[in-house]
């Protein structure tokens, strides 16, 4: 029956239940709150990608590098520390309330386990429903299979969470479109001036890279860039 239980709770919601699951029903010692702590430390990487615009930032940062014609500068670190230190700014209220809300309660043992998950995921719920599009809501619950929810409180943690990645991928992609494309111009100019002068054995990358590195500094790129992707999110 055990099983059956955590079955049931896994297909109706598997982020709660997978943090919830081995807790309920036990005491909110400090042994159990450590274990908590653990486990959740180790669920952070996926949930920084799956509730966070992390996915957003680390999209746009990579095409740009691929733009531009380079292929290690800036390094993988480098994007991925930039993508996490914007994150953090931009989704620093909502972890703040689930500190105040469910962490700090949760280690000084004032909640239970189960409430301290409803508490810091409401919070992230609240984020994730500002941000998601319809379409991209409306195709994770027809792949879950699910009827339509009659409001944004009755849809499952899990189909918010799988709706919102669609959507941090569409703006991520949209917005990388709108980088790539003067480069791509200047791509297309270099390799028609080469090819009309007769210079085939040159490589068009050589010539065009320093004009786009230079046209990415005097337009000041990061700055509009990191503003750009700082801004979509609400």
């Amino acid at each position: 029956m055990i099983w059956l239980a955590a079955a049931a709770a896994w297909a109706t919601d598997p982020i709660a239940a997978a943090a919830g699951i081995a807790v309920d029903g036990a005491g909110s010692d400090g042994a159990l709150r450590t274990v908590v702590a653990l486990t959740a430390l180790a669920l952070l990487p996926g949930l920084l990608l799956a509730m966070t615009p992390f996915v957003r930032f680390i999209v746009v940062f990579s095409l740009l590098r691929q733009a531009l014609g380079l292929q290690q500068a800036p390094p993988n670190q480098v994007l991925v520390g930039l993508s996490l230190a914007l994150t953090l700014l931009v989704m620093g209220p909502t972890v703040e309330e689930v500190r105040v809300g469910a962490i700090d309660p949760y280690m000084a043992g004032q909640i239970e386990t189960t409430d301290a998950i409803e508490r810091g995921l409401a919070p992230l719920r609240a984020h994730m429903a500002r941000n998601v599009e319809r379409e991209d809501l409306a195709t994770a619950v027809r792949i879950a299979r699910m009827a339509r929810p009659e409001n944004l409180d009755a849809v499952p943690t899990s189909v918010l969470t799988t709706a919102y990645a669609l959507t941090e991928l569409r703006a991520a992609f949209t917005l990388a479109v709108r980088v790539y494309l003067p480069f791509l111009v200047i791509d297309v100019v270099v390799s028609s001036i080469l090819l009309g002068l007769g210079m085939m054995m040159l490589p068009p990358v050589v010539v065009s890279v320093p004009f786009k590195l230079m046209l990415f500094v005097l337009m000041d790129g990061w700055t509009l860039l990191v503003l750009g992707l700082a801004g979509g999110v609400r």
